[in-house]
């Protein structure tokens, strides 16, 4: 397991991008400023995405779910599992998570290093930062692979995949940014909210907040932010509260 504390940084500049990866931040890295917002460090994925607007994590691949997993030793640092018939880049789910979802070896999540390009229904190796511990795992045992939330962001229309954060600028597919997940920023609004109202991602407008409409149903959504400041105007970007982290 990778250790990391709260950075101490004298020269930051949340509105930075980049084309190639940060060599000292990590994916999802957090700095924390003295009015306490926080920006996570990310890259885009296959579409450009504009500031002030509210971006969420990749979904997840149905097929790279409940998959059957190779017998992994304890202190093995390798797991080979076999996808369903959908392939994916290699390194897709680096700095992510491997979870096993059920049988031996159930309940504990690693995070993953590296793996090699996806080939549909071909088994392929999946190499790890932390060793398989407690329980070994068995041929019957079943993994499902989750992306880093902020690998590969988007600006999407749903309220239900994990949000990633706001970013202060512009930034093109492919680069590396910052991504404001607490703290008082402007975000699109999709409709005239509600003062003092919990603010969930939008399902019509890409990248748009808008009133929590459910919070406990069958379509419950997450609060991603507090309009805690003023009430929203439809199509304007105003200042609400993120509580993403």
């Amino acid at each position: 397991m990778r250790l990391s504390s709260i950075p101490q940084i004298i020269d930051f500049d949340p509105f930075e991008t980049r084309t190639e990866a940060e060599a000292t931040h990590a994916l999802g890295e957090a700095i924390v400023l003295a009015d306490q917002r926080v920006f996570r460090h990310g890259v885009v994925g296959a579409s450009d995405i504009t500031r002030g607007k509210l971006q969420i994590a990749a979904a997840p691949i149905a097929n790279h779910v409940n998959m059957t997993c190779a017998a992994a030793a304890l202190g093995a640092v390798t797991v080979t599992v076999t996808p369903g018939a959908t392939a994916g880049a290699a390194n897709l789910y680096s700095e992510g998570y491997l979870a096993i979802n059920d049988v031996d070896g159930e309940g504990a999540t690693y995070q993953v290093k590296d793996h090699l390009a996806i080939t549909a229904s071909t088994a392929f190796a999946v190499n790890l930062f932390d060793p398989i511990n407690g329980v070994a795992l068995v041929a019957t045992s079943e993994a499902t692979l989750v992306h880093n939330s902020y690998k590969n962001v988007r600006e999407g229309t749903t309220n239900t995949i994990r949000a990633a954060g706001v970013p202060l600028d512009n930034i093109a597919t492919g680069d590396y940014g910052w991504f404001q997940s607490k703290g008082v920023a402007a975000v699109l609004c999709e409709t005239a909210t509600t003062l003092g109202s919990p603010q969930a991602s939008s399902d019509g407008v890409a990248g748009a907040i808008e009133d929590v409409t459910d919070l406990y149903g069958a379509s419950a959504q997450r609060i991603v932010a507090w309009a805690d400041i003023m009430a929203g105007v439809d199509t304007e970007y105003r200042p609400v509260t993120l509580c993403i982290d």
